[in-house]
């Protein structure tokens, strides 16, 4: 049976991926799945354990090595081609997809945390979305709390749902960033109830320190 995994996008860049992704990993390896993380590529790597692939690795338990996680990682904080680029180097489009082979027989669920929204580009001629349905795996949107997501999330549902054959969305994961949490965004109070009017995937859970809600990411990662 192949493995099973999740690919974990988001409405834009910044919008809590990573942290996202680290308390899947969390709860899966505290629950004794083996995790498999791996980023196909990272921009704004400086080499210290604050990078998003650090704290996905840290996340799973430090399963095998940092270049197994993320086989590419560019200090610039651009898109993948462009950070590449800015070190004399360029993505290495068949490397993007031939990295998660290292996870498979050694996870029961492989993370795969995306770069930026589905149409961010990873190289000159592909985006994240053509990762996304190479690989296959049901997809955790994560959006954040925030004044204007019910438009950025309909948005990134509707590239979904119409990039090649289609995507499959497992679910949306309604994110309470740090820096929004003590704002007077009045929306914070109506964006959980008016997605889950609004969108056919369910609000899977929102999140602060944690997950608002017990929520089965193997089940989730079996429907793929």
């Amino acid at each position: 049976m192949p493995t099973r995994g999740l690919f974990i996008t988001g409405t834009d860049t910044n919008v809590g991926k990573t942290y996202v992704t680290s308390l899947i990993a969390k709860q899966l390896a505290a629950a004794g799945k083996r995790v498999g993380v791996y980023k196909p590529a990272a921009s704004g790597c400086v080499g210290n354990e604050t990078d998003d692939p650090f704290v996905l690795w840290a996340a799973a338990g430090r399963p095998a090595t940092i270049d197994e996680v993320c086989p590419q990682r560019f200090a610039a904080p651009l898109a993948p081609h462009l950070a590449a680029r800015a070190e004399g180097k360029e993505v290495d489009v068949e490397l993007l997809r031939a990295g998660i082979n290292f996870w498979r027989d050694r996870s029961d669920i492989i993370l795969v945390e995306g770069i930026g929204g589905l149409m961010s580009p990873v190289s000159d001629d592909e985006y994240v979305a053509d990762l996304a349905h190479d690989f296959g795996f049901p997809l955790i949107i994560i959006a954040p709390n925030t004044l204007g997501v019910i438009n950025q999330t309909l948005q990134t549902l509707i590239t979904a749902s119409t990039f090649r054959d289609g995507l499959d969305v497992a679910g949306i994961v309604l994110n309470n960033r740090p820096d929004t949490r003590d704002s007077d965004d009045v929306s914070v109070q109506s964006n959980a109830t008016e997605l889950a009017a609004r969108c056919v995937p369910p609000v899977l859970a929102t999140v602060g320190n944690d997950f608002d809600r017990k929520v089965d990411w193997i089940a989730l990662a079996n429907r793929g």
